[in-house]
């Protein structure tokens, strides 16, 4: 091994990353902006926005009692506190968003009857509703110490839609499905489209009559095709389970994921179909800014990173810190995440307001980076 020949290879590529200022980027910015911008949420999150609505099954002075002195507490602890009549209005007050969690109590609280308190929470936010829940039960069972004494009644969760269920992938599915749907279909175009450039054909296409227009247009229905095959195969894996009998030794599993979805699985892929449409257009646009297939992977901490942490993905909207929430709205992701959250869990169908603004902001996305992207082509063209 010939130390000259190692000594002019090492130099060749600090020279190399050097001149290439997005690598430089990519090495020493990129990870300061993420990982300030991850601790920034953890350190300056804001607690849970809680308005409990308080229900009583039980009748008379003791119930009275427990009621009041809970609501006392609940209040002592910051959060806004309606009373509800019945468990049917408390249950009203969650679906229609007047409250953020119900508080049911039993008829009976007194010690050693063996008690259960339930929260009940919507069920759209996982992540929103452990906060809220944790909240809520440290109120809940410092209002009830001092008059039921070291016997304090369990709690249970229930929501609103869908059910609490043991599988853990449930409730976080919507949001996994569209972020790595999201983020391959950008990969897999922003690469592809860059090759299309460095290999000539783009050159070679600009020369002829067709337009800026119809060259995004172009590529972008072809990226589109294989996005909605893998949209298909997505949803089919997310969503279906193929079990597989025990065969000899080898023991019984399942082919696919199995998860439930309480809507149309059809409207959720329209849904992931739109967002993906939408990546195939951005990574048109950002493609366009890079020289190789390393700077298409260098706008990924930039622009995908981001939208992980702030769309629900990772962590609750609402608990996200007040000057980073407006960001929520100019990103796709976050539509996407909010339309299968209620696709799959609500059940929700093209009725329900949120879906139509939902659906609408992510054909809008799609088209804006289309046409933006038919505005930038030409100047990489030489």
């Amino acid at each position: 091994m010939s130390p000259r020949r190692l000594r002019a290879l090492v130099r060749r590529v600090i020279v190399e990353i050097r001149r290439d200022r997005p690598s430089l980027a990519l090495l020493f910015i990129a990870p300061i902006l993420v990982t300030g911008l991850f601790t920034f949420i953890l350190r300056d999150a804001s607690g849970p926005d809680v308005h409990v609505a308080v229900a009583s099954q039980g009748s008379g002075p003791a119930a009275t009692l427990v009621s009041d002195r809970l609501e006392g507490a609940l209040t002592a602890a910051g959060m806004a506190v309606t009373h509800a009549n019945s468990v049917d209005e408390a249950q009203t007050a969650v679906r229609d968003g007047s409250a953020s969690i119900a508080i049911l109590l039993p008829a009976s609280l007194a010690p050693g009857t063996g008690a259960t308190i339930t929260l009940l929470t919507k069920g759209l936010d996982p992540s929103g509703d452990t906060a809220q829940i944790a909240a809520v039960s440290q109120a809940v069972l410092g209002g009830l110490a001092s008059s039921m004494g070291a016997v304090l009644p369990a709690i249970t969760h229930a929501t609103v839609y869908g059910a609490p269920s043991s599988d853990p992938m449930a409730p976080f599915a919507p949001a996994i499905v569209a972020f790595f749907l999201y983020f391959f279909v950008y990969l897999l175009t922003g690469v592809s489209f860059l090759r299309e450039r460095t290999g000539g054909t783009l050159e070679r296409l600009m020369a002829t009559p067709v337009t800026r227009g119809e060259v995004v247009t172009g590529y972008t229905l072809g990226f589109g095709f294989f996005a909605m095959v893998q949209v298909a195969l997505l949803l089919a894996w997310a969503l279906v389970a193929v079990r597989v009998p025990a065969i000899g030794p080898l023991p019984g599993f399942a082919v696919g994921l199995g998860i439930s979805v309480a809507g149309s699985p059809l409207l959720a892929f329209v849904v992931v179909l739109l967002l993906a449409l939408g990546a195939v257009s951005l990574g048109i646009f950002l493609s366009t800014f890079a020289r190789t297939e390393l700077q298409v992977i260098q706008f990924i901490p930039v622009v995908l990173v981001p939208q992980f942490l702030l769309s629900g993905v990772l962590f609750s909207v609402d608990s996200l810190p007040s000057v980073l929430q407006p960001l929520v709205h100019v990103m796709p992701l976050a539509y996407a995440v909010d339309a299968l959250r209620e696709v799959f869990i609500r059940g929700a169908d093209l009725s329900v307001t949120a879906v139509q603004v939902d659906i609408t902001v992510l054909a809008a996305v799609a088209g804006l980076f289309a046409a933006v992207a038919s505005r930038t082509i030409r100047r990489d063209v030489v």
